[in-house]
């Protein structure tokens, strides 16, 4: 829709929420030509971000994520399997993205969102992938128990308990906590030769693993989501600036700050080199600011 002539005019007039309903993208472009947005931010300013760490005591590794409203709980649960005979030094992992009607309005009871798919496949490319022969976050060797006989499936489930924009942003942090956090459980052989997890009661039998080990985590993947809106980038977007803006970049960086994927959905074709090494400099940033808050929320599970 458009504004009519004299829109300067008419916003000062207009009560605030009326226009902001009837005309949401001049509402927006009218913060941004002060360098502002509505919710007080910087264009380029991430919202508030918190990690804690061990938020699902029946989980083996768990953790939950807040950026700003946008909420995520991620829960690990390992399980026995038998490797697939082309990896047989291998484990698994899989990985699974759930929105629930709670999350947002627009989820509807007994219809799948449209982003969850998507988001699930993002998740599994950042964090299984493979470049220049070199493993991802999660060097799926160390999941392996007995070679060809014994390794561990690690399900990885991620539910969106408030889906306030950026999804997948939160999601990936999310998931890196709960691997940081996860400890794999220690397994012993059966009387039937069968590798099963150690019960507390079996504390006399012989363990194949030798105790609770934590993952070595390499190349850990953080990411940034901006709106690229006329000569404007917003960085780390709400639902409601996602909804009224349609280019959306999301730029994931290694904890080397090598560049590992670069997504694009939709919205125009991009002409400047120039917006993209923006959007990966303000993701560089936004990197160091995210595994602060890693290394903090990991320091203070240590403590207790």
């Amino acid at each position: 829709m458009g504004l009519p002539d004299g829109s300067g005019d008419l916003l000062s007039e207009m009560d605030g929420d009326a226009f902001r309903r009837l005309f949401p993208l001049q509402f927006y472009e009218s913060h941004f030509v002060k360098s502002t947005r509505p919710d007080g931010r910087s264009l380029t300013e991430a919202r508030e971000t918190s990690s804690a760490l061990g938020a699902v005591a029946s989980a083996d590794g768990s953790a939950l994520v807040k950026i700003g409203s946008t909420t995520m709980l991620a829960a690990i649960k390992m399980e026995v399997m038998t490797p697939p005979t082309e990896s047989p030094d291998e484990g698994c992992i899989a990985i699974d993205f759930h929105m629930p009607p709670i999350c947002s309005p627009t989820v509807r009871p007994g219809r799948p969102a449209d982003a969850a798919p998507v988001v699930s496949k993002q998740l599994s490319d950042t964090i299984l992938r493979q470049v220049n022969c070199h493993s991802g976050m999660v060097n799926l060797k160390e999941l392996s128990l007995i070679s060809g006989k014994a390794a561990w499936m690690a399900y990885l489930d991620i539910y969106c308990l408030d889906a306030d924009g950026a999804l997948f942003d939160a999601a990936l942090l999310s998931a890196v906590a709960a691997f940081s956090h996860l400890q794999i459980p220690v397994v012993s052989m059966n009387d039937e030769g069968k590798v099963v997890v150690m019960s507390e009661e079996q504390g006399g039998k012989e363990a194949v693993n030798n105790g609770k080990r934590k993952l070595t985590l390499s190349s850990i993947p953080f990411s940034l989501t901006c709106i690229l809106h006329k000569k404007y980038i917003l960085a780390d977007p709400t639902a409601e600036e996602e909804s009224i803006m349609e280019t959306l970049v999301t730029v994931v960086l290694d904890s080397s700050g090598q560049l590992v994927s670069l997504y694009k959905p939709g919205g125009p074709v991009l002409a400047y080199t120039s917006v993209i090494q923006d959007c990966v400099a303000l993701t560089r940033q936004r990197a160091r600011e995210l595994q602060a808050i890693l290394d903090e929320a990991i320091s203070g599970m240590e403590v207790d």
